[in-house]
């Protein structure tokens, strides 16, 4: 079949669309409102009139009756809240349907309203009247129960008895010096005349000898080191490459250091016996005095330049009080020290005659792990032969876990009794060292009973065997402070904070000298903080104190006025 007769076929087998419309039978219901109504507008446009039915329940759908679509009912309408219906988004869409469809819904049967439950109304919980309410604790208790309620209260009043019996006796115990005290020196800083002039209250020790710690520093009477200023005295460490250069200190310099004490300070004016032949010890006093500089042999003039002050001229103590406010350097490496030795070696060389060190710290910052500067601490240095000393026995310290003793002024207090010896620093309760003399120093040590000297063993002798159990702390003492660099006795143990020397290397001043660029940069520039200062406020003083005319004395340096200082319970007594 042809194309051509195929689509006359087609055009044939169409509905006629015209014929159908006009054949159409249903109301024109438009045409009857635009009769009535002239201003009405087009049918066309109109929505379609939906005449609210209440919703039926067994049906979810609206029946139209000429037309097979079935539309949600939900879709289509949505009750308002004032029972008025509102048309959804699905009402356009059903407006396009034609007025017929939607002229005569199908009927709808509505459902009887749901019948409300009554809720019922609460009992009342309440005892009816005359109800006896049973009341246990009015009850007879029986023996067991009466026992279980005392003995909670029993229990507690014995702990309470127990801790104020117990803190009784540690207060008893705690000893207390309660001698009258008087002064004997007095300063208070006004001028370097009177603490460093003829007749000072302190004299400057020079040497370079490590004093016999091993320590890098060289102590001098130059002001850089040691000076006076607004009532402070200040104690700083310098570089010695800043009075000779650098490479003076490594190599091809000799060096004799000024006003050098050896023959002043040290025993016997620095004699000594030699195959019982009295003769200077010109060995010794070369050590002190002087130093070469050779980079072969890898010595060095000693790298820094400090001040050791003592009051070995002026004023010594035995038993008494001292008191020293400072205030702490800052600098990796450094060594302050506020100590005593023995104004006479009575019972021979160091340690035999003892030594009492009020306070030593580091310079180190708060991340050095080897007591750094939050660290200060207190001990007793004793012993019957050099190489055997007692100071793990009498050794303690305190510690600011917030702060550096660096960053202001502490009290540090020392007192010293034939009974007992104590070291605090601001208050008692902040002992560093607490000492009761209530045996023998030697027993106290377990030393053994042989000891080699040198060149063979030989029996331990006690040096203390005519003491007391004081000895050797019950002789004259005076006082030293000092910033010391270094050391190789193990104050700065191996292997904490990059330590830049070995203690026992061939030159640890070598080492530590060529290593300035490590550990310099750590001193501050600003001498308040790199110096150690002590402190007095005006109008107090620094004071040496005997008790009556016995040999009793108190070296101090307060920090208030001494005739209202309230850590003294007695008035002051003058010496006659």
């Amino acid at each position: 079949m042809s194309d051509a007769s195929r689509s006359i076929r087609e055009k044939d087998s169409r509905p006629n669309m015209a014929h159908s419309s006009a054949t159409d039978t249903r109301p024109n219901t438009a045409g009857s409102s635009a009769l009535t109504d002239p201003f009405a507008s087009p049918v066309s446009s109109r929505a379609p009139s939906i005449k609210h039915q209440p919703p039926s329940p067994s049906s979810s759908k609206v029946s139209f009756p000429e037309s097979s679509i079935s539309v949600p009912r939900r879709s289509i309408l949505s009750q308002s809240g004032f029972g008025t219906p509102a048309f959804s988004s699905a009402v356009s869409s059903a407006s396009r349907l034609s007025a017929a469809h939607l002229a005569n819904p199908a009927p709808q049967t509505t459902a009887p309203a749901a019948v409300k439950s009554k809720i019922p109304r609460m009992k009342s919980h309440m005892l009816p009247e005359g109800t006896e309410v049973e009341k246990p604790w009015k009850g007879k208790k029986t023996p067991r129960e009466i026992f279980s309620y005392w003995i909670v209260y029993v229990i507690i009043a014995m702990g309470l008895a127990g801790g104020a019996i117990q803190s009784y006796f540690q207060y008893i115990h705690v000893p207390l010096d309660r001698q009258p005290l008087c002064i004997v020196l007095d300063e208070n800083f006004d001028n370097e005349t009177s603490v460093f002039g003829p007749g000072g209250t302190f004299f400057r020790e020079v040497n370079m000898d490590g004093f016999g710690n091993g320590e890098f520093e060289m102590t001098t009477t130059s002001r850089n080191n040691s000076f006076v200023r607004d009532g402070k005295l200040y104690i700083v460490p310098t570089l010695t490459s800043d009075n000779i250069g650098m490479d003076a200190v490594f190599d091809g310099t000799v060096y004799n250091i000024t006003d050098c004490t050896f023959n002043i300070t040290r025993p016997d004016n620095g004699f000594i016996t030699v195959d019982g032949v009295r003769q200077f010890d010109w060995d010794s006093y070369y050590r002190s005095c002087s130093a070469v500089s050779n980079a072969t042999a890898g010595i060095v003039i000693n790298p820094v330049q400090s001040a050791r002050l003592t009051t070995q001229q002026s004023a010594s103590i035995r038993y008494g009080r001292v008191e020293v406010r400072a205030k702490m350097p800052n600098g990796d490496w450094l060594w302050p020290a506020i100590w005593m030795l023995p104004k006479d070696n009575a019972y021979g060389p160091w340690p035999l005659s003892g030594e009492i060190d009020i306070v030593e710290s580091r310079g180190n910052g708060l991340r050095y792990t080897a007591h750094g500067s939050n660290f200060v601490e207190g001990s007793l240095n004793w012993g019957p032969a050099p190489d055997l000393n007692g100071v793990t026995k009498s050794h303690s310290w305190w510690t600011d876990k917030r702060k550096s003793f660096a960053s202001d002024f502490h009290t540090y207090a020392l007192e010293w009794t034939p009974d007992f010896l104590r070291i605090s620093v601001d208050t008692k309760l902040h002992t560093l060292l607490d000492m009761r003399f209530n045996e023998p120093f030697f027993k106290r040590g377990q030393f053994p009973d042989v000891w080699f000297n040198g060149s063979s063993l030989v029996a331990l002798e006690n040096p203390w065997i005519n003491g007391t159990n004081a000895t050797p702390f019950d002789q004259e003492f005076y006082l030293i402070m000092n910033v010391g660099v270094g050391s190789t006795n193990g104050w700065f143990p191996e292997s904490q904070g990059n330590k830049p020397w070995l203690d026992r290397s061939q030159n640890p001043p070598h080492d530590f000298a060529k290593a300035l660029n490590q550990w310099y940069p750590t001193w501050p520039s600003n001498v308040e903080d790199r110096a150690m200062i002590v402190y007095v406020p005006l109008p107090s003083r620094l004071h040496v104190s005997d008790i009556n005319p016995s040999p009793s004395f108190l070296l101090s340096i307060l920090a208030a006025p001494f005739d209202t200082w309230p850590l003294i319970p007695h008035p002051i007594q003058k010496y006659p």
